[in-house]
């Protein structure tokens, strides 16, 4: 489970790279390998990534902070809940949030670089949905694996929260919330209250939600999604946030360009077997407002931990927060 309380690990520590790279190298060894290169690495203030170049062809080593630490654990839980759809773990230490992964090969937005076609999406959002709904039954088991509750009926209090977090939200400093939007989410709470009662009312149960579904989180060749740091339990059609406004900006779209609304129905159409379409349209606009709250509080975890590197994105956690009055790309 992911505990914030845990102190976080020095990567730059060569007792900690040690440590990890004899890690490495036994699971390697146990599947017939060896490393054959350098190593490269890739540092954020979330997470440490290796690209590891073996004799079968690259692999990939994964280290999470305090607070992203669950990705580990949940990408091994997903690989036995929807085979096929996540890249499926060479190995697993759950408790230390490390995870060694084969190569996926390139990503869509790799594939997207040669040729733009943003039906693809039609495929990797029903893939992804069907995911989705595989999670549903056992959301409380990836709770208890220390993946972030971010169910509609939780997002209030998580909001009030946040909102006292004057030090995360950055409440009056440059690149934070002004006093006046402040004052204006202050006062909103009580309808972003009424909004997730609503979403709930629907009935559509949660499940895993990725957060940050983007075409550079997808492996072109399978569709596999990958990066779940950002993950929470939720409404699963929060989801739409990042996706909807990543097509957008990559394809250049208007808000309501008819590609995005059938993207959209596309990825709905997967619970229409038991809901009303017409009120998965209306639960989808109302679970993109509460994923903009879900943004921030991934953020605030990702930034959990000390790193100087982390005020480079400081601003995203009020940023999300101030999206809260802007249009959405549905």
């Amino acid at each position: 489970m992911s505990d914030l309380s845990t102190p976080p690990a020095n990567w730059s520590d060569q007792r900690w790279r040690d440590l990890a790279q004899a890690w490495v190298g036994d699971h390697l060894d146990r599947a017939g390998h060896r490393i054959t290169g350098p190593v490269q690495a890739r540092v954020r203030p979330w997470s440490l990534v290796w690209r590891l170049p073996t004799d079968a062809g690259a692999y990939w080593f994964k280290a999470n902070n305090a607070g992203t630490r669950f990705e580990a654990g949940l990408l091994d839980a997903l690989a036995h809940l929807a085979p096929g759809r996540v890249p499926e773990p060479v190995a697993v230490d759950a408790g230390r949030g490390w995870a060694l992964l084969p190569d996926g090969g390139e990503t869509l937005r790799d594939a997207f670089a040669r040729e733009r076609d943003p039906a693809v999406w039609e495929r990797v959002l029903t893939g992804y949905a069907a995911l989705q709904r595989a999670t549903a039954p056992r959301a409380g088991e990836l709770l208890a694996l220390g993946v972030p509750d971010h169910r509609p009926e939780v997002m209030p209090g998580l909001l009030a929260e946040l909102l006292d977090d004057r030090e995360a939200i950055r409440v009056g400093v440059p690149g934070g919330l002004g006093p006046q939007v402040y004052e204006r989410l202050r006062a909103f709470l009580p309808e972003f209250e009424a909004r997730c009662r609503r979403l709930a009312s629907f009935g559509v149960p949660a499940g895993v939600q990725h957060d940050d579904l983007h075409d550079g989180n997808v492996f072109a060749a399978d569709h596999r999604v990958f990066d779940w740091g950002d993950a929470s339990v939720a409404h699963p059609f929060g989801t739409l946030l990042v996706t909807l406004n990543s097509v957008a900006d990559s394809f250049a779209l208007p808000a309501g360009d008819p590609v995005l609304v059938r993207l959209r129905d596309a990825y709905l159409d997967v619970w229409a077997d038991r809901h009303d379409r017409a009120e998965l349209r209306e639960a989808a606009g109302l679970a993109v407002t509460v994923a903009k709250v879900s943004r921030s509080l991934s953020w605030r975890r990702a930034l959990s931990t000390p790193d100087p590197a982390r005020a480079e994105y400081a601003e995203a956690v009020p940023g999300w927060l101030a999206e809260l009055f802007e249009p959405d790309k549905l």
